[in-house]
């Protein structure tokens, strides 16, 4: 059974921080587009929502836009990356939408489903394991008995020791002993305007909290993604985003 998760309601009625972040600690602020370090990062979310992979997959490549390599003389990563789902997420949340994904990882997409989250937990640990892989997504419905401290642990330590990042996207799930460097809860928002149609979708959207992290204070911010694909914030939320029930 999948654990009751917290109503969104919740969420959306706290005041949200800019990203300028607490008073008296903007220089170790999160910000979009830096490489602090973090190589295990986990994305709360709501199945029915469908943004924490997204959110999970715009985290890891905002982090890769800024460790990119200069075009000149460097060539670009083109190494495939890894998705796993166990048999409860894929239900919740379906596979990944390959036409959706950036044109850049549509063609290098590796996709495992899990029977168990034993078996996705092995999936995710074997990869991290895999220097050939650019980055790790994992999605895990609710508390598995099997993801506690020490699977996390296991987690983290492989992810540290062979320069993989992982995302692991928690479905319908309470906050639970973790060593993930960062830990997020992510709701989606209406997204901004086309610049050039109104009526056409606008880019995705969320109201992410940091609510742990090792080298950040904790904050709320408003994500969305910029033209040129990065993460970007916006420094206050939307008159009708503060009546969301």
């Amino acid at each position: 059974m999948v654990p009751t998760p917290t109503p969104l309601s919740a969420f959306a009625r706290r005041p949200l921080l800019p990203a300028r972040g607490l008073a008296g600690a903007q220089a170790a602020g999160w910000q979009p587009g830096q490489d602090d370090g973090t190589l295990h990062g986990e994305v709360f979310a709501a199945s029915s929502e469908g943004g924490g992979a997204a959110l999970a997959l715009a985290l890891v490549l905002d982090r890769m836009a800024a460790l990119a390599p200069d075009p000149v003389v460097d060539v670009p990563d083109q190494r495939a990356w890894l998705w796993v789902q166990d048999a409860q997420a894929l239900r919740l949340t379906g596979r990944p939408y390959r036409p959706g994904l950036p044109p850049a990882l549509r063609h290098r997409l590796v996709h495992v489903a899990a029977k168990t989250p034993e078996e996705a937990l092995f999936a995710l640990e074997e990869g991290l394991r895999c220097r050939d892989l650019a980055f790790v997504i994992g999605e895990v419905a609710g508390n598995p008995r099997a993801l506690d401290f020490t699977a996390s642990r296991r987690l983290s330590l492989a992810a540290q020791r062979h320069g993989v990042p992982l995302w692991l996207v928690r479905l319908d799930a309470r906050p639970d002993l973790s060593a993930a460097r960062q830990r997020w809860q992510a709701r989606a928002v209406p997204s901004l305007p086309p610049r050039w149609n109104a009526q056409a979708p606008g880019a995705p959207a969320w109201q992410a909290e940091l609510f742990r992290a090792r080298n950040h204070p904790p904050g709320e911010w408003l994500l969305h993604h910029a033209a040129d694909g990065r993460l970007a914030h916006r420094d206050a939320p939307e008159p009708a985003l503060q009546t969301l029930s």
